[in-house]
């Protein structure tokens, strides 16, 4: 009797080490830091005058259970400089079931997607991390091929179960009370500031609170620098009462600047490449 004892409590004391931050034995771990990204989904391309270096993804999902979004966006000209990025959270029982959901749904799997002959779509991105690695899966034309006669059954299966994934995250953002985010760490992206044609005018160049402009460079004239602490606080002061627009002046030279909060899983410029 002892011995059966010991070998069922050490049964359990394996069934829980299996079950501890999965939701089931055979699940993958999923990260312990907070911060740690578990899901992503980004959407890159299409027909744009130009691509963005650093793309704000369209939702992320972390291990505490915080999804960030980007949020509704004001119709107006020039746009807002600050981006309107949001928070929510989900439990711990709804994040193992998107883990699992994104495995069923084939984002660690090699289904063929076919090749639609479509131009100017966008491509979208879901990237799942999980102790066993981190996977993206990136499908071009997800929804505009749905009825493309190039498609097999197979590869429109493959990618209507891809496309229900997608709906499920992105609905995550109706989820409790959105909070606004507010990062610990700002990059700026930074161009040579040029005058726009139009009939709105810039306004008269700011003084750049940040650390020093241009930057590391990310892409053939573009710059990139992050500030962080007291200086990462003055710059979103500053982009909040800005726009699109907004001359930047630093060190005798005048820098158009996009701004870009850095999400609880990134660090620096590196990070922001989609």
């Amino acid at each position: 009797m002892r011995t059966r004892l010991v070998v069922l409590a050490s049964l359990l004391a394996l069934a829980a080490c299996g079950q501890q931050g999965t939701g089931g034995p055979g699940s993958p771990q999923l990260p312990d830091e907070g911060d740690a990204l578990v899901l992503r989904l980004t959407q890159t391309g299409g027909f744009a005058p130009e691509a963005d270096p650093a793309p704000l993804p369209w939702i992320s999902v972390h291990r505490d259970g915080r999804v960030l979004s980007q949020g509704p966006v004001a119709a107006i000209y020039p746009a807002f400089a600050w981006p309107n990025v949001q928070v929510n959270r989900i439990d711990e029982a709804t994040l193992q079931e998107l883990v699992q959901a994104a495995q069923d749904a084939g984002v660690t799997g090699t289904a063929d997607l076919g090749d639609p002959q479509i131009a100017d779509a966008r491509s979208v991105s879901i990237t799942l991390v999980t102790d066993e690695g981190t996977t993206t899966r990136s499908v071009y034309a997800l929804r505009e091929a749905v009825g493309d006669p190039s498609l097999t059954p197979e590869q429109t299966a493959a990618r209507r179960a891809l496309a229900d994934l997608v709906d499920r995250l992105a609905d995550l953002p109706a989820t409790g009370v959105p909070e606004t985010y507010t990062p610990t760490a700002v990059a700026a992206i930074a161009r040579p500031w040029a005058p726009v044609d139009g009939p709105v005018r810039a306004p008269a160049p700011v003084a750049w609170p940040g650390p020093a402009l241009p930057g590391e460079p990310i892409a053939p004239g573009v710059g990139c620098v992050v500030a962080t602490g007291e200086q990462a606080a003055a710059v979103v002061e500053a982009a909040v009462s800005a726009n699109a627009l907004t001359p930047w002046g630093d060190g005798g030279s005048t820098w158009s600047v996009t701004f870009r909060p850095l999400l609880p899983d990134e660090t620096g410029c590196t990070d922001l490449s989609p």
